[in-house]
């Protein structure tokens, strides 16, 4: 099945060029329009999708060719654009910037070609004027592949300065399609990990959202991007389904040698078939302020395999969803909150207990913080024997990873490529039997693997590995049978 939504990758020069106002913008005032937006954003960050979702009422999805491979970019966005009138793709960090060591793989520009897609260059013009067209003419020639369509100007400081850059930019070939002034009330606080998401600002995210979106109407040309947006033309290619990625989920590669792991057993094979699963098995997903980094696709893949995701907020409910027979605690901002969801001592007993009984948990980054034993200072779960405390130090990239131990997620000596953003420490950083051996930046080992649990730093998405969730469900299957 081919896709011929019309879609738009918004891209930049560099990181701080104003590409998340423009896209959140572009896609508010689409919205605005009566348009059906599909937003998506290039890359592992899980912020700015929360601001897509806002300006659109559909959830904001990542297409990451690193963690998903480039094979799945494609129908993953056929699968969260269906139905759509407009797809818009806010890039990461420079046009041109990939995972490191790794050429194109996982750049913007990698991701505009394998969707056939024309790019809009937002460039940060508040600090030049003719040397723009040179900058622009670079970004257009560099790669024949790579289409720019058109550039909006961004900071622009008075009219003057854009009459400037427009000349400038006349003999270029590349339309300006865009010119947007210099606007406080556009910007979004930020902190150590990026923006602020949604979920904190409430009220101020809408409004800053749609500042955006009365920006990009006053400043950009409408009518010509979604005009450029149509000429995509048609993707072929298959749609992402949850369902029968679960049921057909091919095996994943050979076993390898892990760092201070055992001989690694055959991997786990997933046969053709729906899994049976009992009517009602509640799989918890911790969600709320505090727990704000998931892709999408994981709580379609769980549901596909049978369960029945329930979100829950830890700061504010002091039970777990009844009947939950899996638990699953995702990346976010535990340490911002710290002190409440210590304070929610309910909850933390419950989360105790539930590990306790052997109940299948996965929990990445903020989850693994969550069920250590203190965060800061402060009582968490106790689940995990270990302390986890911030850092000044940021930790940040893509990792192949190897399943060290038989897990809930995986058996060892299954491969699988994730991402690590944090600036927090867990001491130790990884238990008597671990979760994942990884190669960036030195080898080692990392993470937590005891009955039921797996808790690591590492951000996995599992449309790469659907048979990571069927296999989750399987366990809460068979732990619910065990308790039964």
């Amino acid at each position: 099945m081919s896709s011929s939504v019309p879609r738009l990758v918004i891209a930049a020069p560099s990181s701080g060029s104003g590409k998340t106002t423009v896209a959140t913008g572009l896609m508010a005032a689409f919205a605005s329009r009566g348009l059906a937006v599909s937003p998506h954003k290039v890359g592992p960050d899980y912020i700015d999708p929360g601001y897509h979702a806002l300006a659109t009422g559909r959830v904001g999805r990542n297409l990451d060719a690193y963690l998903c491979g480039a094979e799945l970019v494609a129908p993953l966005f056929a699968h969260g654009a269906r139905g759509c009138d407009l797809a818009v793709v806010e890039g990461v960090m420079g046009l041109f910037d990939g995972a490191a060591g790794e050429g194109e793989l996982a750049s913007t520009a990698h991701v505009a070609k394998l969707l056939r897609a024309p790019v809009v260059l937002v460039v940060d013009a508040s600090s030049q004027s003719r040397s723009v067209a040179a900058l622009v003419h670079g970004f257009a020639s560099w790669d024949p592949e790579v289409r720019i369509g058109g550039v909006i100007l961004n900071k622009v400081g008075s009219d003057r300065h854009e009459a400037m850059l427009r000349e400038a930019l006349d003999a270029s070939g590349v339309p300006v399609l865009g010119v947007l002034r210099r606007a406080e009330q556009v910007s979004t606080p930020s902190r150590h990990l990026g923006l602020v998401p949604v979920a904190e600002r409430g009220a101020e995210a809408v409004a800053a959202v749609a500042a955006m979106a009365s920006q990009v109407r006053e400043g950009c040309d409408l009518d010509a991007l979604f005009a450029l947006a149509r000429g995509a033309g048609a993707l072929p290619g298959d749609t992402w389904d949850a369902a029968e990625a679960v049921a057909f989920s091919p095996p994943p590669p050979l076993p390898v040698p892990v760092p201070g792991g055992s001989a690694p057993r055959p991997p786990y094979r997933a046969e053709r078939a729906r899994p049976r699963t009992p009517d009602g098995l509640k799989i918890a997903v911790a969600g709320g302020a505090a727990f704000t980094f998931s892709y999408a696709e994981h709580a379609e893949l769980l549901a596909a395999a049978g369960a029945e995701v329930v979100v829950f907020d830890p700061l504010r409910d002091e039970e777990l969803p009844e009947g939950t027979r899996g638990l699953v605690i995702g990346g976010g901002f535990p340490e911002v909150y710290g002190p409440e969801l210590s304070a929610n001592e309910p909850l933390r007993r419950a989360v105790a207990s539930l590990a306790e009984r052997g109940a299948p948990v996965a929990a990445e980054c903020a989850g693994l913080l969550y069920l250590s034993r203190e965060l800061d200072g402060l009582p968490m779960c106790g689940v995990i024997d270990a302390k986890a405390r911030m850092d000044e130090r940021l930790t940040l990239g893509y990792r192949d990873a190897v399943a060290v131990s038989d897990s809930v997620l995986a058996e060892a000596g299954s491969r699988m490529r994730g991402h690590e953003f944090h600036r927090t420490v867990v001491e130790p950083g990884a238990g008597a039997a671990p979760a994942w051996g990884v190669r960036v930046p030195v080898r080692r080992v990392e993470g937590f693997v005891q009955q039921g649990v797996h808790a690591s730093y590492l951000h996995t998405h599992w449309a790469s590995a659907p048979g990571v969730a069927r296999r989750f469900v399987e366990r809460c299957v068979g732990s619910w049978a065990t308790a039964g």
